[in-house]
């Protein structure tokens, strides 16, 4: 992506509170901490559940980072990390990994083994998966744009042998369907509670977060549902009542079911890429937002992917 590096005025550190029955989402000393600093480009948190960790990507240094919950330390998860990106975790709590570096999803089993779930499509090399989600039904979606193709900065340059950017699902034999290639730059990926509308954002023409409905694990319905500025979403999570939680260039930006924007958790870096609730119940937000890792509690949940 292009480093555009905003003027130090507007970068601000807080809460702005903007319909306020927003309010309800944040607890009285709600606080926005740094847990880390120290990364090229923070991206892809996520929670591990047994081991209590977030873990996230640190893509141009290809590498994993970690922060342990229980006593607060933080060090090198794994690396190389095959300039891995996006993380979450399957229906075992095991992680699944988008990698920019071998243009596949990967899995790591509670032995730390990984292995590449898919890579291909129809023959032809996956561009550089970006992002993804495991829905209730075992099955993983995923966005797949050219970034980590383009240059060598977040992987290895390449042409695209697709051809195309897309939004995939893996069913559970492991098959990849081909779900939209619609958005110019699929990246942040997410489901609604009730799993019946999916979110992806669009990083590059437009800059809108899209709803789709989905029915027997395929879309439909195509709609604008918000528009983050300034910059352009990227990652996204949906809390327990299903307001959408979008990263943009000024922190988090928090939209209600109806796509209204509510609040915003600046964070006073050049552009924050993603997010991920975790903690013993699911209601501390973690932050990857360009050098570092933040975190804040929240007064409600999300869901762990």
């Amino acid at each position: 992506m292009v480093k555009i590096v905003r003027d130090k005025k507007d970068l601000k550190t807080g809460i702005e509170i903007i319909q306020d029955k927003s309010k309800e989402l944040f607890k009285k000393n709600s606080e926005i901490k740094k847990i880390f600093e120290g990364c090229l480009w923070a991206e892809g948190p996520v929670f591990l559940k047994d081991e209590n960790l977030i873990v996230w990507s640190d893509i141009p240094f290809n590498r994993m980072l970690y922060f342990d919950i229980s006593n607060g330390k933080t060090g090198v998860f794994r690396n190389p990390s095959y300039f891995s990106n996006g993380n979450s975790v399957d229906l075992n709590g095991n992680q699944i990994t988008a990698e920019h570096g071998r243009r596949a999803i990967s899995h790591t089993n509670k032995n730390g083994e990984i292995k590449i779930i898919v890579d291909k499509f129809e023959g032809k090399r996956l561009n550089s998966p970006n992002d993804l989600v495991c829905k209730s039904d075992g099955t993983i979606w995923f966005t797949d744009p050219q970034y980590g193709i383009k240059t060598n900065y977040e992987g290895y340059q390449s042409e695209s042998e697709i051809g195309f950017n897309g939004v995939y699902m893996i069913d559970n034999n492991k098959n990849l369907n081909l779900l939209t290639k619609e958005i110019d730059g699929p990246n942040g990926i997410a489901f609604s509670p009730d799993e019946k509308t999916l979110y992806v954002t669009d990083t590059e023409t437009t800059g809108n977060i899209f709803s789709y409905k989905v029915s027997e694990n395929k879309i439909f319905d195509k709609q604008v549902f918000a528009t983050p500025r300034p910059g352009k979403p990227d990652g996204i999570k949906v809390d327990e009542y299903g307001n959408v939680f979008s990263s943009a260039w000024d922190g988090v930006q928090i939209f209600t079911p109806e796509g209204d924007l509510m609040a915003k958790i600046q964070i006073a870096e050049q552009r924050t890429a993603n997010l991920c609730f975790g903690g013993n119940d699911f209601n501390k937000l973690f932050i990857t937002s360009d050098k570092s890792l933040y975190t804040i509690e929240m007064n409600v949940k999300g869901n762990q992917n």
